[in-house]
């Protein structure tokens, strides 16, 4: 592989676009992209190597499904594993008229 340089388009996963997109490398260390921009919304964030965060496990709300899960069948084990994903956000305009 090439050494990268200042200016080159790379791909990285972007943290605000939350997907794989196009990067201009900003900073270089060690031969290697340190920080890189995105083409698309413009963010800077450290180089990750196309990969994505691991998800959030809200710890609390794994909790409340334990307990809902033992008041609906006491003999079942709780839930260890991660849940999955949250679905997107309703949309705001839900519920609401336009005048």
């Amino acid at each position: 592989m090439r050494e990268v340089r200042l200016g080159d388009d790379i791909d990285d996963y972007c943290v605000r676009c939350k997907r794989v997109m196009n990067h201009l490398v900003v900073s270089v260390m060690n031969a290697e992209a340190a920080k890189v921009r995105c083409r698309t919304c413009h963010n800077d964030h450290d180089f990750r190597h196309e990969t994505a965060p691991p998800p959030k496990v809200d710890l609390r709300k794994q909790a409340l499904f334990n307990d809902v899960l033992k008041t609906v069948d006491p003999t079942a084990a709780p839930v260890e594993a991660a849940l999955e994903a949250e679905e997107a956000p309703e949309s705001k305009a839900k519920g609401k008229t336009k005048t």
